[in-house]
């Protein structure tokens, strides 16, 4: 692919020089197109200056004048046309751009803003040319583009080339000569793998005198997996990753083996469109993999809250809406969040394309909060097991599969066992002992006796009174007092368990707390049980994580107010909504399943130490950020640790004389009395046990998984959580490409709409990030914005020929960076004559080869691999490399920064911890960002910070002293040797001989000093965990560690040749 040249297609361009000649005109003159472009040059003035008032906005728009698109400006208004072609002086627009007086000129003054003579001009003969529209450059759909002729056509070595040659040659300019050798394998190296040449591989490239070489060097560095490393280092940026939530709290989270997942995919060349689909909707996919759902975690890389005073629906709305800006930009190159409030003001995006692309991202189980008192993952999941733990934890569950069936066999035996005890006379309905009980009949030190266990009263907290009750006395609660059942009721979600209580609510709340075991409500974790009234409707709850590993059931029966009640709860340890029972006065309750998938214990782990576990008790009346029984009473409450059966209910209920249903009975004798039954009971209960153990020492990844009924979205007025206007659909902007009528309204279909190859912007996006990653700066400047507020592209036909290519390809992403590091511009020397970086300094025309600032990842990664430090492990958790002390703290976190030793901290900067409210100092001095929101184009600065930090930061202090320490080793006295050896190690070539002289000069005199000052160098020496080489002289190898420090110091360390 990269080295295939396309058949001449057209003379034009040569028979236009040709009569340019005739006429006297040079090359350039010749080929200077006549017309004014609408896109490139009229667009950009209209969009900074007029669009505000005059373009998409409609709630924005003044004068009911439109100046982005055609429509009314050519139309007789009353006596005037805003535009008529051929005639400026004619024309309402040039009128009023022109205009002496200030008060009628436009922009107008309040716009603060004032169009330049030479805009004002070029307006101007725009109209006398006719004044042609065109639809913005990039949401016209890509069309075969004809590769342009060229007077030099030799020096084109693909299609990339002609592009690039005929824009120049209509500048009059000339590519740059080849770049060295040394200095190409330099730059591949740094461009594919992100890491620099060593010296055996540069030696190895120069000897090899074939034709072929450059290209096999293309080759293999394509296929080392460091490259997988280099292309997720900048999509990190896009899919704004780190190893915290955000926000002030900013609690760490694990999310890395999401980033080995991306790895994987540029290392396996996956093609650009499955990667798409696999992290926006992999989970959607027909018989989905492991890899396609883990895929998704892209999605929930966002930042999350769990501060106190929150509003759940208002961060889960700022999720969603993250995901939408996130894909906006980095598929699409737009600004979508700017029509989150209104019509986009530049584009033709309305407020209501926002939130049919945000129906898309609305629809999974999760919570706005994630939780404060445990570590629980934030719902829905992945499981991530370890070797062989997935096919144990398969195993477990199959086999419980088969004990429930025999368990139902077991049952089905027994009919005939049951009939012999009918017959053997009338029985009577035994309720067994609870584990804990509490009357309220007396209360003594704010406490009230347990009359199943001594030893383990209740506590009376904040004041609850003891009233008359349904049995004597009983509790009354305020909304803020409860009771506190200590040591009871710690069931695990394996555990059969049920409740009984009389109460008596004395107004109907929208939500009350009637007991739960857990630290807290609008803690998402909500870990443990709960009994509450939902508007008078009784709901129970077994929490893992609220609200995607929770089973939860609701009453439809309301509960009468001021009025006496028996209710009891019954469980039976399935893990399943089918196993939670309500019994109002005996009676089972109709139920309305509100969750169904738990798969982790309910009981808290020790995530935050010893203390707080002791502080989750089983409570009544109240919870810390929650709703109370409010002025409710309770009496007779029990807890009893196994799943009570109907006959049992009714008779704690008081319910007696009358002849139970066969079936009830037959659930009591099986429960209580038939010893084959409940011995495979208790043979399903070890192994529910036993799966229970298993998998909740399963990690666990943020992953999307749709919920089964479309949640509805509404528009939402000025983008507020709680203003739902209208109602909408899934849906995307016309203005792109309409919504195909055949793809699914999920999530799956909007990212085959995304990669369909009629779209117009995926694929120049992407060729255009690509293209920046290999000359710094991309056909579009401006990467996160391909609308009108952006830069065109310096090379249209160029991007639509490579975007074309890369579809056709297959969406190939190892061959369109083939096609682009084996053209000729790519391999131009970067040096230039004043001419030339006075014409172009920021090489817009590409005369000459790239040369941009490395990455900050780079930068320490290529001090790590120059000194031979760098760990080449590929994957895993982040680690926590040098850094100065206190900046956590500083930052406003409770947490304190420990760090990594040994290996970790030699890995790639990859694979650095990010916390998003301290980024890594190191990487944002070169201006990584902090990941808050999705990037797609860092700044580059220079600030003495930089240099500051190669000369003193202890990673690269170490990188120089133990680099200096195997050039003192390996090149001996020769202090030559030495210097040319450090030189090529750090920028890829040979000193010359001033360079070589400044450095010999820098080496005497460090070693004078070392000399001269006994104990520098042992203290200079001793930064870094690497075991010092204490055989070498430590004066020679100080004086060499200083001479690469100021190397790394080097413009041509830190930038690409």
């Amino acid at each position: 692919m990269g080295s295939r040249i396309l058949p001449l297609r057209r003379l034009s361009h040569t028979l236009l020089v040709i009569a340019g000649a005739a006429l006297g005109l040079t090359a350039e003159q010749a080929a200077q197109p006549k017309g004014i472009d609408f896109n490139r040059e009229i667009r950009p003035i209209l969009s900074d200056n007029c669009f505000t008032c005059h373009g998409p906005d409609e709630k924005q728009r003044q004068a009911d004048l439109r100046l982005d698109r055609p429509d009314g400006v050519f139309a007789d208004r009353g006596g005037y046309r805003v535009i008529v072609p051929g005639r400026p002086a004619e024309s309402r627009l040039y009128q009023r751009i022109s205009a002496e007086n200030r008060l009628a000129r436009m922009p107008p003054p309040a716009a603060n803003r004032t169009l330049a003579p030479q805009q004002v001009e070029l307006i101007r003969r725009w109209i006398e040319q006719g004044a042609e529209y065109k639809p913005h450059w990039s949401f016209i759909p890509l069309e075969e583009t004809p590769v342009p002729e060229v007077i030099e056509g030799k020096w084109p070595r693909n299609p990339i080339d002609r592009f690039i040659l005929s824009r120049l040659e209509k500048e009059g300019l000339r590519p740059s000569p080849e770049a060295a050798r040394e200095t190409l394998i330099r730059r591949l190296s740094l461009d594919l793998t992100g890491l620099p040449p060593a010296l055996e591989e540069i030696d190895a490239f120069l000897a090899d005198r074939s034709e072929d070489a450059y290209d096999k060097l293309v080759g293999r560095l394509l296929a080392s997996p460091r490259y997988g490393e280099r292309m997720a280092n900048d999509w990190l940026d896009l899919a704004r990753y780190a190893d915290t939530y955000g926000y002030q709290a900013d609690v760490d989270r694990d999310m890395s083996p999401w980033r080995d997942w991306v790895i994987r995919a540029f290392n396996e060349n996956l093609s650009y469109d499955q990667f798409i689909v696999w992290q926006l909707a992999g989970d959607l996919l027909p018989g989905a993999t492991r890899e396609q759902r883990l895929a998704t975690a892209f999605n929930r890389l966002h930042r999350q809250t769990n501060e106190g005073g929150s509003i759940e629906e208002e961060f889960r709305t700022e999720y969603v809406a993250d995901r939408v800006h996130t894909m906006g930009t980095a598929f699409l190159g737009l600004t979508i969040e700017c029509s989150r409030c209104h019509d986009h003001r530049y584009d033709p995006i309305k407020q209501r394309d926002y939130y049919r692309l945000f129906a898309f991202f609305n629809n999974i189980d999760e919570s706005g909060l994630y939780s404060h008192f445990t570590r629980a993952t934030p719902s829905p999941t992945l499981l991530l097991y370890d070797e062989g733990v997935e096919a144990r934890h398969e195993e477990l569950k199959k086999r419980i599969a088969q004990a429930e069936a025999g368990l139902a066999a077991t049952r089905d035996a027994a009919r005939r066992r049951f009939d012999e005890w009918l017959r053997a006379g009338a029985k009577d309905v035994s309720i067994p002992q609870p584990v804990a009980a509490f009357t309220f009949e007396e209360a003594a030190a704010n406490k009230t006796a347990n009359s199943a266990t001594t030893g383990l009263p209740a506590e009376l907290v904040d004041g609850p009174e003891l009233v008359e009750g349904r049995h004597g006395l009983a509790v009354k609660l305020s909304g803020e007092s409860a009771v506190v059942c200590k040591g009871s009721g710690a069931f695990r979600r394996t555990e059969p368990f049920s409740f009984s209580l009389w109460l008596r609510p004395s107004v109907e709340q929208a939500r009350a707390v009637v007991f739960h075991r857990s630290r807290a409500w609008t803690d998402s974790g909500s870990r443990g049980y709960q009994l509450v009234l939902e508007d008078g409707r009784p709901a129970f709850s077994l929490i893992h994580f609220w609200p995607g590993n929770a089973v939860s059931v609701r009453a439809k029966e309301r509960l009468p107010v001021s009025a006496w009640s028996h209710l009891a709860v019954t469980y039976d340890g399935s893990s399943r909504a089918a196993g939670l029972r309500l019994y109002l006065n005996g009676l089972p309750m109709e139920l309305e399943v509100v969750r169904d998938n738990l798969f982790k214990d309910i009981v808290h782990r020790k995530e935050w130490g010893d203390a707080d576990v002791d502080k989750i008790e089983l409570t009544l009346g109240a919870r810390f950020r929650d709703s109370g029984f409010k002025g409710g009473l309770i009496d007779d409450f029990q807890v009893f640790d196994r799943c009570l059966m109907p006959l049992e209910a009714g008779a704690l209920a008081g319910l007696s004389g009358l002849q139970p249903p066969q079936e009830e009975l037959f659930a009591y004798y099986l429960n209580r009395h038939d010893a084959g039954y409940r011995s495979a009971l208790t043979a399903l209960q070890r192994l529910r046990d036993e799966e229970n153990n298993l998998v909740n020492d399963v990690r666990e990844i943020m992953v999307m998984k749709e919920l089964p009924e479309r949640r509805p979205t509404h528009l939402l007025k000025r983008g507020a959580y709680d203003a739902p206007g209208e109602r909408v659909e899934p849906g995307t902007p016309d203005a792109v490409m309409p919504f195909p009528s055949g793809l699914p309204p999920n999530r799956l279909g909007l990212a085959r709409w995304i990669v369909d190859r009629r779209n117009p912007l995926t694929a120049r996006v992407a060729v255009n990030r690509i293209w920046k990653l290999h000359f710094g700066r991309g056909i579009v400047a401006t990467m996160e914005n391909f609308g009108s507020q952006g830069q065109p592209p310096t090379h249209p036909e160029l991007l639509d020929w490579l975007a074309k290519e890369f579809i056709d390809s297959g969406w190939n992403v190892k061959a369109l960076h083939k096609l682009i590091v084996t053209s000729a511009a790519y391999r131009q020397s970067s040096q230039s004559g004043a001419d030339l970086e006075a014409r172009d300094p920021e090489n817009r025309l590409l005369a000459r080869g790239p040369r941009h600032r490395l990455e900050a990842e780079q930068i320490r990664d290529q001090a790590l691999a120059a000194s031979g430090l760098l760990s080449r492990r590929i994957g895993g958790p982040s680690v926590k490399p040098y850094q100065p002390a206190g900046l956590w703290e500083e930052s406003g976190t409770d947490k304190t920064y420990v760090q990594d030793t040994g290996e970790k901290l030699y890995r790639r900067s990859l694979y650095t911890f990010w916390r998003r409210t301290s980024p890594p100092p190191s990487l944002t001095s070169f201006d990584a960002p902090s990941r808050e929101v999705c990037t797609a184009r860092r700044e580059t600065t220079t600030t003495p910070l930089q240099a500051l930090v190669l000369l003193n930061d202890p990673q690269f202090i170490e990188a120089a002293r133990v680099l200096a320490e195997r050039l003192v080793r390996e090149r001996g006295p020769d202090l030559d040797a030495r210097i040319v050896a450090a030189f090529r190690v750090l920028t890829g070539r040979r000193p010359e001989v001033r360079e070589r002289e400044i450095l010999r000069r820098l080496y005497q005199e460090q070693l004078a000093y070392f000399t001269s000052h006994p104990g520098a160098d042992e203290k200079y020496l001793a930064t870094g965990e690497h075991t010092r080489d204490r055989a070498l002289p430590a004066a020679e190898v100080a004086a060499t560690a200083v001479l690469v420090s100021a190397l790394m110091n080097h413009e041509e360390f830190v930038r690409t040749p």
